[in-house]
């Protein structure tokens, strides 16, 4: 344990990232209060408290876009694990206000408290995302490592679904993508992580305050929201299968990125809080490793033993990345982080969690949502 820290909050703590970091700091000895406002689409319109919240933390019901909700939990605490959030990338750019109001503005709220309020911060650890790099890293065999920007409504029409270098026009090929690749955040919800990331380690180095992000990829496993069709594509894909409908696979199918398991980002957190030497700067949490969304469809249908085949539409959706799969040198250096855990077995820790649950639990959303995006003119 941190010399000093006994006390952590963690913001949006009853979600399904935040509430896997409450249990290993519980299981590590520290004192847990839990700030959450229970969003519907995650929650349900109820908004009860999930059955998988760990009991020994300190529930409250609060919302980080009221300031005075998050000062009176930060004068109680040595640190914060800040991972409250609206998720989801085609929704926020219809529901702009929204997600401005909960993750920039939210976290100025904490930022003010921490500047304004007198209280014992020793650590800052915020969750980024990958989605702030929009496309990933590539390479030109003639001009070398290029960063491209989004490609085109016009190309994407044409089916040409690969990139191109920038300098001359040459087909390129994907690489891992390391932090110090240009941001260019092709969503609101992507620029409000940006946002989210930057005034947290802008704040920390002005202030004195030892602030880290994290910067999660695509994060799967128990506890994601099936009913939340803006969720991560794996809940997507499963909600799809167990209702016996086709997981719907946009472009060719062809598209890489990085899956890891939730399980992994709780302890990338935990090595966050340990570490002595990693401050103020922004780490990628991933495997490092890649798998096509095609190859990722087959591969959870295999899993849940269906017999269903994946749909390649040849549609695509105005503001999706190509490729984008991760560089961890930096986290394997500074967090000493190395994932464990294999795709094939974290899809199956998914499928025994899913098990039992409730018809109720799973519900497929994903054609209304599909429709929503069409009407919003983000899906062609």
């Amino acid at each position: 344990m941190p010399l000093g820290i006994e006390n952590i909050l963690v913001t949006g703590g009853a979600g399904f990232i935040g509430s896997y970091i409450v249990d290993l700091l519980i299981e590590k000895g520290y004192n847990v209060i839990i700030i959450d406002n229970l969003e519907p689409q995650v929650h349900g319109n109820e908004q009860t408290l999930p059955d998988y919240l760990n009991p020994a933390a300190k529930f409250r019901k609060k919302d980080v876009r009221v300031q005075e909700d998050l000062a009176e939990a930060i004068a109680e605490v040595d640190a914060i694990f800040h991972q409250a959030a609206a998720v989801g990338v085609g929704q926020s750019m219809y529901q702009v206000s929204k997600y401005t109001h909960s993750n920039t503005l939210g976290t100025a709220n904490l930022l003010d408290v921490l500047v304004n309020k007198e209280h014992n911060i020793k650590k800052l650890i915020v969750a980024s995302s990958m989605s702030i790099y929009g496309e990933g890293r590539y390479i030109c065999e003639d001009c070398g490592s290029v960063s491209p920007d989004l490609r085109s409504t016009e190309q994407m029409k044409k089916k040409e679904w690969e990139l191109r270098c920038p300098k001359c026009n040459k087909l390129v090929k994907p690489a891992p993508t390391d932090e110090e690749k240009p941001l260019n955040p092709t969503s609101i919800y992507a620029m409000s992580k940006r946002h989210q990331e930057e005034m947290c380690l802008l704040i920390g180095k002005t202030y004195g305050i030892p602030t880290i992000a994290l910067r999660y990829f695509n994060v799967y496993g128990p506890r994601q929201a099936l009913s939340n069709p803006y969720t991560g594509v794996v809940a997507i894909f499963s909600s799809r299968i167990l209702n016996g409908n086709q997981p719907i696979v946009y472009e060719d199918g062809n598209m890489k990125r990085d899956f890891i398991h939730v399980k992994e980002i709780a302890r990338a957190n935990l090595l966050a809080l340990t570490s002595n030497n990693a401050d103020y700067r922004a780490y990628n949490i991933g495997t490092g490793t890649y798998v096509t969304i095609k190859d990722l469809a087959k591969l959870i249908l295999e899993i849940y033993n269906s017999n269903i085949s994946p749909v390649i539409s040849d549609k695509f959706r105005i503001g999706d990345v190509r490729h984008c799969y991760a560089d961890i040198s930096l986290a394997k250096k500074y967090l000493e982080f190395t994932p464990k855990i294999k795709l094939t077995e974290g899809l199956r820790s998914l499928l025994q969690w899913v098990s039992g649950l409730d018809k109720g639990q799973i519900v497929d959303k994903f054609d209304t949502a599909d429709e929503e995006l069409k009407k919003k003119g983000l899906t062609v």
